[in-house]
Parts: C-alpha cells; sequence; structure tokens
C-alpha cells in the first residue's frame, strides 16, 4: 500500500519516466520503515540525495498513514506508521486470512522432478521435486492455474536391454519386484547382462527396434515397466509430500510421434541444416570458443533424436495445446545453455512467441561435507528414500528424547513431519541456484533458520490457544475451545506487538515476489523472520495472564500468527506439527 504512493510520488516529483522506480523499502532503527530511492535516482534527476529526497516527500500524500516523515543521513526517508491504520490493517487481515490472488491470473506450465523409469531417485532429484513443488503451490495460491508437468525419461535406447531383461527374469521373479523395492538394482543387472553378454546386447538392439516401430508385446511389456516404476515415484512424493500424481506425467514418450514432423517443419523451413550428418539448427547468439555458432542437435547423424528434439517439442505442445501464458523449467544449473538454444530455436520457429515466458529455474547441487557433490561412501549418488529414511530417524530419536509423554502414534507422526520438513526447508531457504553443503546436524536444529525452528513457533502457539481454551473452559460453562472469538479485535500497544504486526502485513507482499521471482527462500526468510518476532513478543508481551480484554487481543495475534505460519509452511509443502 505505500508502494504505489511513493512511486506515485516520485512519479509527481520527476516525471512519469520514472514511475516505476523502486522505492528501495528497508527495515529502520529509526522508524516502521525507511524509504531508499532518493539515493539511486540523485544522478538520474541531477540532484544531491537530500534534495532528491525532499522533492519525494513534498510530493507524498500518506495521510492517515503515517505520524510521521523524515530526512535522515544522506537522503533515507523514515516513515512512522500510524497506529490505528496498522490496527485496521490487521483486523481486516484476521478476518480474510487469505494472502489475496494476483489481479492477472496466467496459464502456467511447471516442468519438474523429471526422474527416469527403473533408475533410483538419487539426491539430485530432491531439489528439483521439492522447488517445483513449492513453486506450483505458491502460484496456485496468487491465483494462476498451474499445470504441472513431470517429464520422466521413459523412451529411448537403453529400454530394449531393459525390456529384454524384463522378459527373460519374467514379470513375477524377485528380480522385477526390484523395480519398484531397488530400481537401480534391477538397471544395473539389465546393464551387466548388455556389457558381458554379446547375444544379449544383440537381443536389446533389436528390441529397440521394435520398441520405435510399436511392436505390441513389446508396447505392453514397456508399459509394465513405466507402470512398475510409477510405483516407486509415488512411494518417493508421497513420502516428501509433493502433490505429483499419475495424470501430471508427460514423460518423453508421449512426445516421440511428433519428432520426426518437427523435424521436417524445421528442415523444410530453413531453420535447421545437416552438419556433420546430424541435422542441427543454429539459434542466434551461441557460439562455440572457436566462434563459429553453436549447433542444436535436433537429429543424430544415427537418425536418432535427443534432448533437445524432445524439448522442443514439449514447448510447441505447452504454447499451443495448453495454451501457457509462462513455461517454467525447474531443472538442474547445467542445463541452461542447452535451455537457452532450445528457448532461441524455439522463438525462431515461431514456437514460442515474445507473448509467452519460458524461464529455467536453475537448480544448484546438493553437496556433502567434502565441499563435493554428495555421494554414498562407495561413490554413487545417494538414494533420496534412504535419506528421507535416515531424516525421519533422526527426527524420531529427538522426540522421543524431548517428549516422552506423548504416544507412540503422536511421536512417529511428529518425527516423520519434522524429520521431511527439515530436509525440505533446508533445500527451499537455500536460494534455487545455489549450492549447498547437506548436514542433518543443522537441518533439525531448532535455532536459527531451520524448519523445525519454524513449526516449533506453531506448534507452541497451538499450546497456548489450548491453555486458553482448557482455561476457559474450565470457568465458562460451554465456552468455545480455545481459540479466541471472532469479535476479538487486535489491538497494535507494545512495540513487540507493533513490529509483529508490520511483518504480518508484509505476508501477500512476499509471496506476490515469490512468485515473480520464482525464489522460495523469500518465503522461508519470511516465516523464519515471523517466528524469530513472535518470540519476542511473547517473551515481552504477557498472553494468558494479561487483563481479559488485551488476553483476547494477544490471543487474536498469536492466531492470525499460526494461520500465517501453517499456510507458509504448506505452500513450501511442509507439515506443521501439532506436537514439538
Amino acid at each position: 500500500m505505500v508502494v504505489p504512493r511513493v512511486q506515485a510520488a516520485i512519479a509527481q516529483a520527476f516525471g512519469e519516466e520514472f514511475r516505476d522506480t523502486d522505492p528501495v523499502v528497508r527495515p529502520s532503527q529509526f522508524a516502521d520503515i525507511q524509504i531508499n530511492a532518493a539515493m539511486a535516482l540523485a544522478k538520474k534527476v541531477g540532484l544531491p540525495p537530500r534534495d532528491a529526497a525532499a522533492r519525494i516527500v513534498e510530493a507524498l500524500e500518506l495521510d492517515g498513514l503515517c505520524t510521521g516523515v523524515e530526512i535522515s543521513g544522506p537522503g533515507f526517508i523514515n516513515l512512522t506508521f500510524d497506529g490505528t491504520w496498522i490496527e485496521e490493517l490487521l483486523n481486516a487481515q484476521a478476518s480474510q486470512p487469505q494472502g489475496g490472488p494476483e489481479t492477472q491470473a496466467q496459464r502456467v506450465v511447471v516442468d519438474y522432478s523429471s526422474p527416469n523409469v527403473a533408475k533410483e531417485m538419487h539426491v539430485g532429484h530432491l531439489r528439483t521435486t521439492v522447488v517445483g513443488d513449492s513453486l506450483v503451490r505458491v502460484l496456485e495460491a496468487l491465483g494462476h492455474t498451474v499445470i504441472r508437468q513431470n517429464h520422466i525419461g521413459d523412451w529411448g535406447t537403453p529400454f530394449g536391454m531393459l525390456i529384454e531383461h524384463w522378459l527373460e527374469i519374467g514379470e513375477d521373479s524377485p528380480e522385477a519386484a526390484l523395480l519398484v523395492e531397488d530400481p537401480s538394482a534391477f538397471y544395473q543387472a539389465a546393464r551387466a547382462k548388455f556389457d558381458g553378454d554379446p547375444d544379449f546386447a544383440t537381443r536389446a538392439r533389436l528390441r529397440v527396434v521394435s520398441l520405435q516401430s510399436a511392436h505390441e508385446e513389446t508396447l505392453e511389456v514397456w508399459q509394465r515397466l513405466v507402470d512398475h516404476s510409477k510405483v516407486y515415484f509415488n512411494a518417493i512424493y508421497a513420502t516428501l509430500g509433493v502433490s505429483l500424481e499419475d495424470d501430471h506425467i508427460a514423460g518423453e514418450s508421449s512426445y516421440d510421434p511428433h519428432l520426426a514432423q518437427l523435424c521436417q517443419e524445421l528442415e523444410e523451413r530453413g531453420l535447421a541444416r545437416i552438419s556433420e550428418g546430424a541435422l542441427c539448427t543454429f539459434p542466434a547468439g551461441f557460439t562455440g570458443r572457436d566462434g563459429e555458432p553453436l549447433p542444436l542437435i535436433i537429429r543424430k547423424s544415427d537418425g536418432g533424436y535427443g534432448y533437445a528434439t524432445t524439448d522442443l517439442a514439449t514447448i510447441r505442445y505447452r504454447v499451443q495445446e495448453l495454451h501457457a501464458d509462462r513455461i517454467l523449467y525447474v531443472v538442474g544449473a547445467p542445463q541452461n545453455v542447452h535451455l537457452r538454444m532450445v528457448f532461441e530455436s524455439a522463438r525462431e520457429a515461431g514456437w514460442l512467441p515474445d507473448s509467452v515466458e519460458a524461464t529455467h529455474v536453475q537448480i544448484g547441487n546438493v553437496l556433502g561435507e567434502d565441499g563435493k557433490i554428495l555421494k554414498s561412501r562407495s561413490g554413487t549418488p545417494v538414494k533420496l528414500m534412504a535419506l528421507l529414511d535416515e531424516a525421519v530417524d533422526r527426527a524420531r530419536a529427538v522426540v522421543d528424547a524431548s517428549r516422552p509423554e506423548l504416544s507412540e502414534e503422536e511421536r512417529a507422526v511428529t518425527a516423520r513431519q519434522v524429520g521431511i520438513g527439515a530436509v525440505k526447508y533446508a533445500d527451499l531457504s537455500t536460494g534455487h541456484d545455489t549450492e549447498y553443503v547437506f548436514d542433518f546436524d543443522r537441518m533439525l536444529a531448532l535455532s536459527g533458520n531451520t524448519g523445525p525452528y519454524v513449526q516449533y513457533a506453531a506448534a507452541r502457539i497451538r499450546s497456548i490457544l489450548r491453555k486458553a481454551g482448557e482455561a476457559e473452559a474450565s470457568t465458562t460453562a460451554g465456552a468455545a475451545a480455545g481459540v479466541p472469538t471472532a469479535e476479538a479485535r487486535i489491538a497494535v500497544v507494545e512495540p513487540a506487538e507493533r513490529a509483529l504486526a508490520l511483518h504480518l502485513l508484509e505476508y501477500g507482499a512476499t509471496l506476490r515476489r515469490v512468485g515473480e521471482l520464482l525464489e522460495p527462500h523469500r518465503l522461508c526468510a519470511y516465516l523464519f523472520e515471523l517466528s524469530q518476532l513472535f518470540t519476542a513478543f511473547y517473551d515481552q508481551c504477557p498472553v494468558l495472564k494479561a487483563d481479559e480484554s488485551v488476553r483476547q487481543s494477544r490471543l487474536a495475534l498469536c492466531a492470525l500468527v499460526l494461520h500465517r505460519l501453517s499456510e507458509g509452511l504448506d505452500l513450501l509443502g511442509i507439515e506443521t506439527p501439532e506436537n514439538m
């Protein structure tokens, strides 16, 4: 509400061309907020920063919002809000606690997770899955129509050996069950046969031809492989608590029938040509070390298709059939050049119009304590399910020690919520394009910017509200259980109440920022600060022992904080425990 007014004042002071200037709103130790726009504007408008600030203040319309406006230092504008205005906004938010949708909704296609059939999901899949899932939740909360796309690897030459191996061992064999229980073991067994048995390798290559020719028996076996892998994927997704379902799967196989026609169209339109036997596009702006145009191979010299071909087909489908306004690829950072070349080739072909935004949400690596990509002791990627199981086991040990009075079932549920939440929060609280070190001790800590710290703040508020309900029930027959009445009005009097209230009012803006910048770590930072501010409020402002009117106000404030913490954690895909 303040930002548009500051921007209007900037436009009035310096001209309409400056209306979109970032006000640069920051916390202030001398007021509620600080506007630093004058510092950046000074050179552009040819004025000293303090003079630029004075021009902005002169044009500011803040009647009813602020009780104090002051220019300090080299040109900072300090604003102190009117307490009544804060209370009105906060109570309006308490009565309608949803963050509020965007005014201009879009159709957003989000490509994330993307595991491979007959292969184990490892720690590298963790980030693409949880970051993508958080983004779809936030975008949906903002009112956008979100279309999930799980682009699984379910096609290509490896399936020749996988199908042949399946036919040899039989569907009901213990080896076949590995597809669900230990996909890597199934794949490695097929690979060992392919590498060590020339006859098997020959049959496997012929099986690829059968698959690509839509041979009925081969397709049936292929479908069973995919179905078994879905069971495995869904076990991972259920454990992680992500919202991907079978209906969201749009694997490589779904685009295969269209690849030949796609290549033909590009070639006929002069957008692709043969280079060293392969059909390639040469998107503008990409050159190799030799300065020559960099090729994007869309049909290999042996006639096969690669990732670029399928990725071009996905863009065309998502624009033409799914009518996307925005397409997000939540994919590892090393794929950046590849995806940018695909985007440019799609734009040159007219399949990705300027009206559609395509974005690579780059995902950084998960590192071990040695600073290298996290791997098991054997040197292989860490299996995701094993990692999640360990997180829950470690959380269970903490819960057993700290809350022995809880029932077995309650401790099991809490351990799962805390353990999985800790892993997801550690991932999401780091910028998605940066690396981070996987450290269970830090993740599970009840201090610092961690999942358990935020979950504990929510559980603590639940305990406060339960105690309030118990006290009310002991003195008033038939009293409602524990939460302040709907008529309870929040009064903002003490400094700790004011700081908490101002942060609560930033929730909607935070969500919009996450949706705009595609950065879930901003929501984590918001929830962490909200938890800190609540702790300071609770330490400084008695709740249960306060006089009745103050007590009801502070209980209502606690309830709003709990709602925000629970809603925010849910948008991260993290549960809020009842007890901790």
